[in-house]
């Protein structure tokens, strides 16, 4: 069969360094005992690895010429190729019951995606590896303070441990990207619960950062009212110079204002 032609609208570019594709398995070591799940396999230069490697391996991919490719070229595969959309099928209908980590060269134009739905599965899902584009890898490490900090930031960093790893040039993929790519893993971390309303929490962060440039006493004012003491220093502040815990605070008091209506 010949190789898998790449798909502008899937956002496919294909890995062809060996080397990096084995670097990018190798980050899920510490937790080999676990299932792996590959996102947009393609045509497998990360997927032989993962195999090599012992990992108990299922991959879901949307393109049905990849699909072939690896009934092909994986017999080992049997059963375990899902063809479908991450986004939209639930993962409970083909991983089995337990933990499993995820892992994928990630599709540039969902990345962003597959991570937010990440957090719907955090509970099953202790590791989380791959690649994607770079800018996007360093929002998601991003400490408060940086430019890159964002919604996404804070809502994995509730959650996870988030670790950029190493970037990748352009021109080990084809077709090449126009932007370099970064690889990064994340770790669950000791949070069972943020001691808020999880929703409100999601509701607070995103409503700050959609006015970034502002103090968050002008972002917030549509969910606290304009007649809030706004006294407090955190309120002169703007979202990227506030963590984690500080978007709880927040969200605290906003629940309490709301019993208080």
């Amino acid at each position: 069969m010949q190789q898998v032609k790449a798909k502008k609208a899937l956002g496919q570019h294909f890995l062809t360094d060996l080397s990096i594709a084995e670097r990018i398995a190798d980050t899920l070591r510490p937790y080999q005992e676990l299932p792996v799940l590959e996102i947009g396999p393609g045509m497998g230069v990360l997927t032989q690895f993962l195999l090599a490697g012992g990992y108990d391996t299922r991959v879901i991919e949307l393109d049905a010429e990849s699909v072939a490719y690896l009934h092909e070229h994986f017999p080992q595969l049997e059963g375990r190729i899902i063809q479908g959309d991450f986004l939209r099928i639930p993962v409970e209908e083909y991983m089995p019951d337990g933990a499993f980590s995820l892992i994928g060269n990630y599709p540039y134009n969902i990345s962003s995606q597959i991570f937010f739905r990440l957090l719907d599965y955090r509970e099953r899902i202790p590791c989380c590896a791959g690649m994607l584009q770079r800018e996007v890898a360093r929002r998601l490490a991003s400490p408060p303070g940086n430019k890159d900090y964002g919604i996404l930031s804070v809502l994995l960093q509730a959650w996870y441990d988030v670790e950029y790893l190493f970037t990748v040039d352009e021109h080990v993929f084809n077709p090449p990207p126009k932007v370099k790519s970064g690889v990064i893993r994340l770790v669950r971390n000791e949070c069972t619960e943020l001691g808020c309303s999880e929703s409100l929490f999601k509701q607070v962060v995103k409503t700050g950062f959609n006015q970034r440039r502002k103090t968050l006493r002008n972002s917030l004012r549509a969910l606290f009212g304009s007649d809030y003491d706004y006294s407090d220093p955190i309120f002169a502040q703007r979202p990227e110079q506030l963590g984690v815990e500080e978007f709880i605070s927040l969200t605290l008091r906003l629940e309490e204002l709301q019993a208080k209506a």
